[in-house]
């Protein structure tokens, strides 16, 4: 599984070395994606009646043009239908000249029922909005209802953030090349692909290594090697010892489902840091979690002076009253390896967001993980979120930077990233998790990981995929408490592959 992900810029620069390097040229490079496309409208649409194919000017009409030809010298009824006219010398404009369907004018199109479509307009470059003929085309398509097969990326989508570009269409199947852009894993993008099928044209993995892509698809491969698997002759601290701090009385619940969560994920020993208030509540509903009062600062340097815990869970179910700010502020200070911070640590800290990131840089090796949905996010980090045209994974990048901490931008199509512009999109997050308390699990399994030795960014990694696989295996009427007890299978899983 190939995980670099490429920008539309950086898929344009491995076009242009990889028909330096050879073996084939761009008319190669060309031709091997036109018949890519083609083979997949023969392989997934063998009986489709009558097949469009929509060529913008550019090289994905270049494409598009290859494609008809195939397709018509297969014996399939093709249209063709053109948006201006390729470059004069162009790659597209030699496979327009060869095409043997005459293509007629897009603002002339006319669709048959049964038909299917070939978008072949614009692709993963676009950064404008679809106008004209190109966008009546869409409305048509669209209107009418047939399948779409998109070259690259359905046109209207931006390859670069998976916005839709004024309109775009609703693909069936997706044929890109080489790498995935983050358009296919970016939503709304994501969503409007289809199948995606990445195509092998010939383009070298050295060429994409020189490109230097920073940004992969979050998937096993990124972190297995760094997974933890305990050794025969350890014992529980050696495992990771997590400290989860509680919130009061009335607002238990979030910490023990971290807890919980840290447990299961292999952590050897967790601690509820409890006020004294809640001592009674929490000491009712735990086991294996080991219990213990923390109920000012004093206390809780102290616990981590005595057990030295390799990993912290702070904010679920926290609180944001003047103790919970000064609890946090000594937690931020104290220099602890990593610290997982969600919910009311998050608001907490956008109340002061430059005060707590500038704590954070004058950690040194201290790890810091911040974990928001959209509504945190922009409470953090309202000058990046209102950036116009920064992409999801920009915008994590860029806030990962500021706060100098690890960024888990949650949501359907998570974004981990670190302050050295490291990245990688999630492509297994399912609609299952939007329930309360799930975003507790998530942070709970994050420490669990870190404390057993994880570097910040591949622990982060890994709980938001296993997060994600857990709630899948369960599936319908998933609630949060039933993700620990799904752990167990996924982690088989992982282990026997690390193995294997």
């Amino acid at each position: 599984m190939k995980l670099e992900i490429l920008t539309p810029s950086e898929m344009g620069r491995a076009d242009r070395r990889a028909a330096e390097l050879g073996p084939f040229d761009g008319v190669g490079l060309m031709q091997r994606a036109g018949a890519a496309v083609a083979e997949a409208v023969l392989a997934r649409f063998p009986h489709v009646p009558h097949v469009h194919v929509l060529c913008g000017p550019g090289n994905n009409g270049g494409d598009g043009y290859c494609a008809a030809t195939i397709l018509a010298r297969c014996g399939v009824d093709v249209s063709l239908w053109a948006d201006g006219a390729p470059r004069p010398g162009s790659d597209a404009a030699i496979f327009a000249a060869q095409c043997p369907v005459v293509p007629g004018s897009l603002g002339a199109l006319k669709l048959q029922p049964g038909a299917l479509v070939v978008d072949a307009l614009f692709g993963a470059g676009l950064a404008r909005p679809l106008e004209g003929a190109a966008r009546a085309a869409v409305e048509m398509v669209n209107a009418a209802g047939l399948p779409v097969v998109a070259v690259d990326l359905p046109s209207g989508v931006s390859g670069e953030s998976g916005e839709v570009l004024g309109a775009t269409f609703d693909a069936s199947l997706t044929v890109t090349f080489v790498r995935k852009k983050p358009g296919h894993l970016l939503f709304p993008g994501r969503a409007l692909c289809g199948e995606l099928i990445v195509h092998d044209i010939g383009i070298a993995d050295s060429v994409v290594d020189e490109i230097g892509s920073r940004c992969r698809e979050n998937a096993p491969p990124l972190w297995l090697d760094a997974f933890p698997h305990p050794a025969d002759d350890t014992y529980k601290y050696r495992r990771g010892h997590v400290g989860v701090f509680s919130g009061g009385l009335s607002s238990t619940g979030a910490a023990r489902l971290a807890a919980m969560a840290a447990a299961r994920i292999g952590s050897g020993a967790v601690t509820l840091l409890s006020p004294p208030s809640a001592l009674a509540v929490n000491a009712t509903h735990l086991t294996s979690i080991i219990l213990r009062k923390v109920g000012d600062p004093q206390e809780a340097l102290a616990f981590l002076e005595e057990r030295r815990p390799s990993a912290l869970v702070i904010g679920p179910g926290f609180g944001i009253s003047g103790d919970a700010q000064a609890m946090l502020r000594a937690v931020a200070e104290s220099g602890q390896r990593a610290v997982v911070m969600d919910a009311d640590a998050l608001t907490m800290i956008g109340a002061a967001p430059d005060s707590y990131f500038r704590t954070f840089s004058e950690q040194g090796e201290a790890d810091f993980i911040l974990t928001p949905h959209e509504g945190e996010f922009l409470r953090l980090f309202p000058d990046i979120h209102a950036q116009v045209g920064l992409s999801k994974l920009e915008k994590a990048r860029s806030a990962a930077e500021k706060a100098r901490a690890v960024i888990v931008y949650k949501g359907p199509d998570t974004v981990i990233a670190t302050p050295d512009g490291r990245a990688a999109i999630n492509s297994n997050g399912t609609p299952l998790l939007a329930t309360a308390g799930s975003g507790d699990i998530l942070s709970g399994i994050i420490g669990g990981l870190t404390g057993q030795g994880m570097q910040a960014f591949e622990a982060a990694c890994a709980a938001v995929w296993i997060h994600a696989e857990a709630a899948t295996l369960h599936g319908p009427g998933l609630i949060a408490e039933d993700l620990p007890g799904m752990l167990p299978a996924v982690l088989a899983d992982l282990l026997s592959r690390r193995a294997a």
